[in-house]
């Protein structure tokens, strides 16, 4: 037997177990004279309708409803991570040695942009981070919701609708929509402690949680308290520089998970004013304090020292380390109630990110070389985004005559004032001089004066919602919302969906809609300059190797003589159609397909090399000299994609009887992401040569379509007896590719090989074994179980050996992770 056919049959095995489980326990249920649900598809919705009385199993768009049970079951601390392990559509990598894209790291759905997602808590639009991910990292370019600032332990269920809905919501929603609903009353609550580490002896996890409510005016409110503190130590899978001269100084290289720290207070509250009238507010404060490495920098001990003066400083050479304290706060304010049958809420909403860095260990030549000396931790300067809304929410179900059922109509308003803010770094961070010596801090350069920037919008928007059952069998609903935005202008998007049921157990569903996203703040005005690794071909005229590049904003005088333009909104068109199918009480079937265009996609344009000579003249020609890096990159509405993809989810509940119950729930996802056109070259970087493009190879085939998994299934087995718990989940990723960035560098016979990297499918599996005494459960568990690992890079992007893992993969490179944890709660 070959290698790869062992490995198949090793990475099949756990899969044949839980499916040989789960069809002996099929065959059990059926000798049980009750079989219970599936799962309970009777709770109401909130999300994708007006209507007060459309449930899961009713709902005319595919939506998940996840349970805080469920979420618990996973086994994770993270809420991003709980729901990829869920849901097949999204995707939550761990990119590591990308400057600051682990600290607040992106979930995506259906392969789209993280910013493409909306994120709501109890229906309200939840605020964007302040970092803006700029390195080569899935989700490169988006500012997205930090969704892991939210304690799980807050949390009753989440709704996820997988279907556009910037016509009901506005901007952003064109992948979905996710709606976390927070728990709620006075009643109950829990204590928990957790923790772990990996099976490589590193990274080890501690997290402490609680939850519970207290009682307002008697029976007239109440408020819900949660509070999480946690800390995980890094994690380390470099390896040593395969260089001649360079092995016997071992590894100096990170790459892993960050050191991070953090604590969150989330409440929860509402009272009865009158019968008819409810004072409701929900808010958070964050903090998370993480540190990541950057590239280590090799001294005189060394073949090739970093820099002349690194003797001065850190002869042994040194590993730069980027330290970012994020705070997060919210506060949702607001009156709700009935009037003459209308339903009404009028709310305020005000969110905020603020992310301040430091780069320790770290130094900067040029202010060494004329200063005489530096010092070894750097202000670097602060980031933030924040938003202020002003909503108002009306339906009533209206009784039409010539309706056989009641017409739910909803219109409502929405304030929306948003900004975003670079407080410039401290003079050392940044500084440059004018003896050539290389400038900035080493690792992180802090922002610069000319980065500082406060920049502000508005929007004023309007929508209305139809809904009715047109007969007992046929559902239909419609909106249409108008937006204007004093930065790009108007926009209106609509939708119509429908259902129709042929029998009590069967339906299909269908929906199409027009939607859009405007384009971030941070898109719009973010600057940085950062070093990275590029592999051989990715800068013209130069070797792989580590460099300065530079993001510059649109509207920058660099970025205008490179061919920038003023960022459009995207426009999107979404097409779903689905069956939904429930032959018995106990198994429940749907499958969805869909269709996402996208026009005018925002992506971050290729690194265009400012160090050839062409270049170097003509920027030197228009007043710009002694850039301080070797390329730069802008924000562009450089494409048009489609996306086509199905999701298929399955459940089946047995019930054994004395054994106890078996859940199977069984879901998948295709997705593929096609670039149907990419806007033509400015004139400007065709006069500099052909080399230079607006979206290079690897953007178009790689981060716009195939660099996130094409496929992913995942097959949960919960157990349950008497006092006992185990759950199990195998997840299979699919293949993904890593892209040379342009055909001109694309050469095999190089040394080493610069070609295109396809990463091979990997299972995944989770256990948990739970035991229940009293109101204490008791839990033991393994992530990974079988210690899976990617594909490790080819030598080209390996930055010599040291960084052996990709930053694409779905599931990250640590390994196997076992943990212990134990709760209690109360009723």
């Amino acid at each position: 037997m070959s290698k790869r056919t062992r490995t198949t049959a090793s990475a099949w095995l756990p899969a044949a177990v839980l499916l040989a489980l789960a069809g002996n326990a099929a065959a059990q249920e059926t000798q049980a004279p009750a079989p219970a649900k599936a799962r309970d598809l009777s709770a109401v919705i909130v999300t994708g309708t007006r209507a007060d009385n459309r449930t899961e199993s009713s709902s005319l768009t595919p939506i998940d409803v996840v349970s805080a049970k469920v979420l618990q079951q996973t086994g994770t601390s993270e809420l991003s991570t709980a729901l990829a392990r869920i849901i097949p559509s999204l995707n939550f990598p761990r990119p590591a040695a990308a400057d600051s894209a682990d600290t607040q790291r992106p979930a995506q759905l259906r392969g789209l942009s993280p910013d493409e997602v909306l994120v709501l808590v109890n229906g309200k639009r939840w605020h964007p981070g302040a970092i803006l991910l700029n390195n080569g990292v899935i989700g490169r370019g988006s500012q997205p919701v930090d969704l892991n600032t939210i304690p799980m332990s807050a949390i009753d269920h989440i709704e996820v609708l997988r279907d556009g809905a910037s016509a009901q919501y506005g901007s952003d929603a064109i992948a979905g929509v996710i709606n976390v609903i927070l728990k709620q009353g006075a009643k109950g609550g829990d204590v928990q402690v957790t923790g772990g580490q990996y099976s490589a002896g590193d990274g080890r996890q501690w997290q402490g949680s609680a939850n519970f409510g207290i009682p307002l005016g008697g029976d007239k409110g109440w408020l819900r308290l949660a509070l999480q503190s946690g800390n995980q130590d890094h994690t380390n899978r470099a390896g040593p520089d395969n260089r001649p001269g360079f092995p016997q100084l071992g590894v100096n290289f990170r790459q892993g998970d960050p050191d991070v720290h953090d604590n969150n207070l989330l409440l929860n509250a509402q009272y009865d004013i009158t019968p008819d009238v409810q004072l409701y507010s929900f808010g958070h404060y964050g903090r998370r304090q993480s540190t990541s490495p950057a590239f280590f920098r090799y001294g005189t001990n060394s073949p090739k020292p970093n820099n002349a003066l690194i003797g001065q400083v850190y002869p042994d050479g040194f590993l730069p380390l980027e330290h970012a304290d994020s705070t997060d706060t919210s506060l949702v304010a607001g009156l709700r109630g009935k009037i003459g049958g209308w339903r009404w809420d009028l709310s305020g909403n005000y969110g905020r990110n603020r992310v301040s860095y430091e780069t320790r260990n770290s130094t900067n030549y040029a202010y060494l070389n004329d200063l005489g000396s530096a010092p070894s931790v750097f202000s670097d300067g602060i980031l933030s985004a924040e938003q202020q809304s002003l909503d108002l929410d009306v339906a009533k179900d209206i009784q039409a005559g010539w309706l056989p059922n009641s017409l739910t109509v909803a219109f409502g308003a929405q304030y929306l004032r948003q900004t975003y803010a670079i407080d410039a770094g401290s003079l050392p961070s940044w500084y440059v001089g004018t003896s050539g010596v290389s400038g900035g801090a080493q690792g992180f350069a802090g922002w610069q004066p000319a980065n500082a920037v406060d920049a502000s919008r508005h929007d004023v928007a309007a929508y209305l919602d139809l809904e009715t059952n047109l007969t007992d069998r046929l559902g239909v609903a419609a909106a249409v919302r108008h937006e204007h935005y004093n930065d790009f202008g108007n926009t209106t998007s609509g939708s119509l969906s429908g259902r129709f049921d042929f029998t009590d157990s069967f339906a299909i569903r269908g929906s199409a809609s027009t939607g859009f996203r405007a384009p971030s703040l941070g898109q719009e005005y973010f600057s940085q300059i950062s070093s990275l690794f590029y592999g051989a071909g990715s800068l013209p005229g130069l070797p792989a190797g580590i460099y300065n590049r530079g993001l510059v904003p649109v509207g920058s005088q660099i970025a205008q003589l490179l061919g920038a333009e003023a960022l459009k909104p995207e426009k999107s068109r979404n097409y779903t159609l689905g069956t939904v199918w429930s032959p018995t009480d106990a198994l429940t079937l749907s499958l969805d397909v869909y269709q996402i265009n996208i026009r005018d996609r925002v992506a971050l344009s290729g690194a265009i090399s400012t160090t050839t000579p062409a270049v170097v003249s003509y920027l030197a020609a228009n007043g710009i000299s002694d850039l301080g890096y070797s390329s730069v990159n802008y924000f562009t509405n450089a494409a048009d994609t489609r996306t086509r993809g199905v999701d298929f989810v399955g459940s089946y509940l047995a019930d054994l009887g004395n054994a106890g119950t078996l859940a199977t729930t069984l879901s998948a996802n295709y997705n593929q992401n096609t670039v149907t056109d990419v806007k033509p070259n400015p004139a400007v970087l065709d006069n500099l040569g052909v080399s230079f493009v607006r979206l290079n190879r690897q953007d178009i085939q790689g981060y716009l379509g195939n660099s996130s998994p094409r496929s992913k299934l995942i097959l949960n087995e919960q157990y349950n007896v008497g006092n006992w718990g185990v759950t199990g989940t195998l997840t299979r990723y699919g293949r993904y590719t890593s892209y040379v960035s342009s055909l001109a560098s694309y050469n095999p016979n190089a040394t080493p090989p610069v070609i295109d990297q396809t990463f091979t499918p990997k299972w995944v599996l989770d256990l948990a074994v739970n035991y229940n005494l009293h109101d204490w459960t008791f839990t033991v568990g393994a992530d990974n179980a079988l210690d899976a690992h990617p594909d490790r890079n080819i030598a080209n992007n390996t930055n010599n050996g040291t960084l052996p893992y990709s930053t694409f993969s779905p599931f990250g490179y640590n390994g196997a992770y076992v943990y212990g944890k134990v709760r209690y709660s109360w009723q």
